[in-house]
């Protein structure tokens, strides 16, 4: 396991208190894990994700996440319907650990209210919760 210290957490995120991150991306937002979450989980063997069109709101579970040591289940940050859907991660779903702010995407998403963002953590917010685990 990384120390906090170690993590990769960008700035340029917004981050969920169950370790989900968004990235506003004009008028949609992408949404994956935190490199913490995946560093928790350890190794991802699968991923399970909605389908385009579909509708979550925030908090909602969209999809899980099998890993080595366990399943988890993924939670909406914010509310909205899905635009995209992060293919790649059906054929190599260990992009989650190697990449999880990049390829490791999971879906886009276009918010219902984006004032729901607001509620979201910065980095160093982010960083001072999980200080508190």
């Amino acid at each position: 396991m990384k120390e906090i210290t170690q993590l990769n957490l960008p700035e340029d995120v917004l981050y969920a208190d169950d370790h989900e991150w968004v990235r506003k991306d004009d008028g949609t937002v992408k949404i994956g894990i935190s490199d913490y979450a995946q560093d928790q989980l350890g190794d991802i063997v699968y991923v399970e994700l909605p389908q385009v069109g579909d509708k979550f709101d925030q908090k909602e579970a969209f999809g899980s996440l099998e890993s080595v040591k366990a399943v988890s289940e993924l939670f909406m940050p914010v509310g909205g319907e899905v635009v995209a859907v992060n293919a790649g991660l059906e054929a190599a779903p260990e992009l989650v650990n190697t990449a999880p702010y990049t390829d490791g995407w999971m879906v886009e998403i276009k918010p219902k209210d984006p004032a729901e963002l607001e509620s979201l953590m910065s980095k160093d917010a982010y960083v001072e919760m999980l200080k508190g685990l």
